[in-house]
């Protein structure tokens, strides 16, 4: 490279962050567990068609994948899944259940004997999205799996009935449905896996029903275990309509531990476990402005775990979040050192060893161990290794801006960075706004080569946490109520005003990004704002009218009623805030990218706001861009790199930017 600085415009800056790069770095490790003393977890193959496979650390240090393709450890309850695996030690070694994506199936593997194979634990149902499967947990004592059951009782997406199940592992129910045991009836629309007590006498799980979302409000339920494996009559032991448990668990003293947002931020409880509703108060064990739980996006999140020795690993933050070890009676939590800064909501212990996923701005993630004895973290598995020079990683910087009313409004800026180019001394960068999706969620701090593929040419990028975005406490997650479609709006306009503003971004080559609940806002951005020259949209909501009503999944069917209001009182806001009734408003040019098996935001959604834009005769340069075998989110690196270069090309088209080797988009009117 040389020690040469060129000045060469923003935006035609030479990167070796190329898409195809990017694509074979997107998605990380999850669902990390023990099976025995060997740590294991799931990992993405995007160049496997985007499947997830299985992998154990072994005894020397090595990594296996467990799991050859075209297995595929994914479930599909609620859509967006949660813990597909469980293991333990059998008597010819590692005893694997697992869920694969192609047919939702339990299957049970003994990698020990490899010649046989997985074999299903559970069988094909014809009825909607038939059988379905999450969060087991193997219970060698009765020779069963316990976990949640979804079945689809009609073609609808809301014919589904959920609750707790246990399958035999002897693989009778394969062929026979009726030989799975119902633990629980269908009395809740969702539940969680069940948590069973040390002594085996109780079990614990989650429960909620619409229209509220698991952030809104959710019941902690406790059940007798009888002799014969069944569970007695549950009863709330927390929670309520306006108190989100977020996890539950037992301590080893047999205690029940859970994670609520009672006092406006997720922090940890201890009570018996015994009492029923209103007899007990709860327990604080550390009481901070801080979150010890999330939104409970995939069933069998953890962001604590009991340790041997009483004390309780955590994961925990503002913002950002960072894996301690508290000691519950004295409320001390002492963080473990290391370079990560983000940590998620997966744990596991065995003894005193703690395995998380963590990640840092200069680290993708990676399997993380923390030695709750020493306080020593290491990095066991998926060890991140510089696919490039670390000096194109871009340098983020943590801001907090001031919106609407002085609202604070969070965010991470990335500034274009490279080590041996610089722009004109007089020219200001174009910027992007990425929106995070959920909208119940936020953008973590961590080495995203999506990112750094923009900035090592000379497009800076903002990642806004808006109002509603989680890490922040219950107040701000509230600010989003009946006001998606205006906060999230204002918010990301509010940043990339000040930053044109404050002389960081060109205020004439401003964009708008993001997927999902991100490609509404990046939408309606577009609808409502004259701030953005141009936007990206992924896999978005555009029709609030028709998602709302039978074309989204059953998990957020009525998640509107929350975001946007109660149908029954406010039906007009429904398309009063659609960008699709209000295509004719979009000036900007925009880039529409789609997956073809998308039943979370389907393609009807981009169809019908295309159809609106030809309907009102809007002479507005776009591209749509739909990928076969895609569902909600791509996982595919040819598709990745598709949608990249695309993205890349717009910004190059409107901004008057010449990055070098790059397909150019087409774009009609």
């Amino acid at each position: 490279m040389g020690d040469t600085v060129q000045t060469t415009a923003y935006g035609s800056w030479p990167s070796p962050i190329d898409a195809a790069l990017a694509a074979a770095h997107d998605g990380h490790p999850d669902f990390v567990g023990f099976v025995g003393d060997e740590a294991w977890w799931t990992e993405p193959r995007p160049a496997e068609g985007g499947r997830r496979t299985l992998v154990r650390r072994l005894a020397d240090g090595t990594e296996e994948s467990v799991l050859p393709a075209p297995w595929n450890v994914r479930s599909r309850v609620m859509e967006y899944g949660g813990q597909p695996w469980t293991g333990t030690l059998g008597e010819d070694g590692p005893l694997i259940v697992f869920v694969d994506f192609a047919d939702q199936r339990l299957y049970v593997y003994e990698p020990a004997d490899p010649g046989s194979g997985p074999r299903p634990l559970t069988p094909v149902s014809s009825v909607g999205g038939g059988l379905r499967w999450v969060d087991p947990q193997v219970r060698l004592e009765r020779g069963e799996v316990w976990c949640v059951l979804e079945e689809f009782t009609g073609d609808g997406p809301s014919d589904v009935r959920r609750l707790v199940a246990a399958v035999p592992l002897d693989g009778s129910a394969a062929e026979d449905r009726t030989a799975v045991r119902e633990l629980t009836d269908d009395r809740h629309r969702f539940v969680t896996g069940p948590r069973i007590s040390p002594d085996g006498r109780r079990a614990a799980w989650l429960a909620w029903d619409h229209p509220r979302m698991p952030w809104d409000g959710t019941e902690l339920l406790v059940a007798e275990v009888g002799s014969d494996g069944s569970l007695g009559e549950p009863r709330t032991v927390a929670g309520g309509p306006d108190e989100a448990i977020a996890q539950a668990d037992w301590g080893r003293d047999g205690c029940l531990l859970y994670s609520s947002d009672r006092s406006g931020w997720w922090n940890l409880y201890r009570a018996s476990g015994d009492a029923t509703d209103g007899d007990e108060a709860p327990f604080a064990l550390c009481t901070r402005e801080q979150e010890f739980g999330g939104p409970l996006w995939t069933v069998g999140r953890r962001w604590f775990a009991p340790l041997d020795s009483g004390l309780i690993a955590v994961v925990h933050g503002r913002g950002a979040t960072a894996l301690g070890i508290l000691d519950p009676e004295s409320g001390e939590v002492v963080d473990a050192a290391g370079p990560w800064s983000e940590y998620e909501p997966t744990l596991a212990v065995d003894g005193s060893r703690v395995v998380t996923v963590a990640a840092s701005p200069r680290s993708a993630y990676e399997v993380v161990e923390l030695d709750a004895r020493t306080g020593r973290a290491r990095v066991v598995g998926a060890r991140h290794n510089d696919p490039v020079d670390p000096a194109y990683y871009p340098e983020p910087q943590i801001r907090t801006f001031s919106g609407p009313a002085g609202r604070e409004i969070h965010a991470h800026i990335y500034p274009p960075h490279h080590p041996g180019h610089v722009a004109p001394g007089n020219v200001l960068p174009p910027y992007v706004v990425w929106a995070h999706g959920g909208p119940t969620g936020r953008s973590p701090l961590v080495l995203d080569l999506q990112i750094a593929y923009f900035t090592s040419r000379g497009i800076g990028v903002a990642e806004v946490n808006y109002g509603g975005s989680t890490g922040y406490g219950r107040e701000y997650r509230n600010r989003l109520r009946e006001q998606w479609g205006v906060v999230d709006v204002e918010d990301c306009a509010a940043v990339a005003l000040a930053l044109a503003e404050e002389g960081t971004a060109d205020r004439d080559r401003l964009a708008v990004r993001g997927g999902s609940a991100g490609g509404w806002t990046a939408a309606a951005s577009l609808v409502a704002t004259d701030v953005y020259a141009c936007g990206t949209i992924l896999y978005p909501v555009l029709d609030l009218v028709g998602w709302g009503v039978g074309e989204t999944h059953d998990f957020e069917s009525q998640y509107l009623e929350s975001l946007i209001g109660p149908r029954a009182e406010v039906p007009a806001r429904y398309a009063e805030r659609s960008p699709t009734e209000h295509a004719d408003k979009v000036t900007a040019p925009f880039l529409l990218l789609q997956g073809l098996d998308d039943v979370i935001c389907p393609p009807a959604q981009c169809e019908r706001f295309l159809a609106r834009l030809e309907e009102r005769a809007r002479s507005v340069p776009h591209a749509y861009i739909t990928f076969e075998g895609e569902g909600h989110g791509f996982r595919r690196s040819d598709t990745m790199v598709r949608a990249l270069e695309a993205e890349l090309s717009l910004y190059a088209q409107v901004f008057g930017l010449n990055p070098p080797g790059v397909p150019a988009l087409e774009l009609s009117k």
